[in-house]
C-alpha cells in the first residue's frame, strides 16, 4: 500500500442520503477530513471499533487516490492514480450531538479504524465509472449500492475544491461521499466492498471497549 498522506470525505453528496438523515442538501461541496490513525485496510481481517460510544453506521463510498500535485485546469485521468471502495464509519449519536451544538464532526468521524478502505485498482476512467456500481454486502446482503452518476458534486468539482480550499497533492484520498442506505454495524458482522460483482475487500467487526489503530 502506498504512503496516505490526508484524508477528505465529502458530506452529502447524494440527494436521497441527504433526505434519510433530514440534512439540508449543500449548495457547495461540504468537505470534512480524518486523521491518519483512522486508515485500515479490509483485506479480510477482523477490525476494531468503538463498542461503547452508541450506534456505529457505515456509510460506503467510492473512494479516489491522488496521483499528482494539483495544477489549475488538471483533468481526471491526469490527477486520480487509483480508486478503491471504502466505508465512513460514523458515530451516529456522537454526531447528532455535535451537529446540535454547533460543533466540528472529528469525535463522530475520526476515532480509529474509522477509514476503511478497499485494495486500490486503476482508475479506469469516468465514462467507466458511471457504467457500474459500488455496494457494500453485510453478512451477504446487499445493505448499500451507489453509482457516482447521483452525485450532486462530480469528481471535477470535488478535486478543484478540494485542491484550492486545502491543497491536493500525490497519496491524499477523498472519500466522494455515500449513497442512501446507512446503517448500524453490530459485532460479528462480516463486510464486503463490491465493485460491481466484484469483491475488492472485506472484514469482520469487532466492538471493542479498546480500540488502536
Amino acid at each position: 500500500m502506498d504512503l496516505i498522506k490526508n484524508i477528505f470525505c465529502v458530506g452529502r453528496n447524494y440527494a436521497a442520503h441527504a433526505a434519510e438523515l433530514s440534512n439540508k442538501v449543500p449548495t457547495s461541496p461540504f468537505l470534512f477530513s480524518k486523521p491518519t490513525h483512522a486508515f485500515v485496510e479490509a483485506s479480510g481481517q477482523e477490525i476494531s471499533l468503538p463498542g461503547n460510544r452508541g450506534p456505529i453506521h457505515f456509510e460506503t463510498e467510492l473512494v479516489i487516490r491522488i496521483g499528482r500535485p494539483y495544477e489549475k485546469g488538471i483533468k481526471l485521468d491526469e490527477i486520480i492514480a487509483n480508486m478503491a471502495i471504502g466505508i465512513d464509519f460514523t458515530l451516529r449519536e456522537v454526531q447528532n450531538e455535535l451537529k446540535k451544538k454547533g460543533y466540528p464532526w472529528l469525535l463522530a468521524k475520526g476515532f480509529p479504524n474509522s477509514a476503511v478502505v478497499s485494495k486500490f485498482i486503476p482508475f479506469p476512467g469516468i465514462d467507466e465509472l458511471k457504467n457500474r456500481n459500488f455496494s457494500l454486502l453485510k453478512n451477504g446482503e446487499k445493505v448499500q449500492s451507489g453509482n457516482i452518476s447521483n452525485m450532486i458534486f462530480d469528481l471535477q468539482t470535488i478535486i478543484d475544491f478540494s485542491a484550492v480550499h486545502f491543497g491536493l497533492g500525490e497519496g491524499d484520498i477523498i472519500f466522494t461521499g455515500t449513497p442512501e442506505g446507512v446503517g448500524e454495524v453490530a459485532s460479528g458482522d462480516h463486510l464486503s466492498l463490491m465493485w460491481d460483482e466484484s469483491v475488492l475487500g472485506d472484514c469482520i467487526i469487532k466492538l471493542s471497549d479498546k480500540v488502536s489503530p
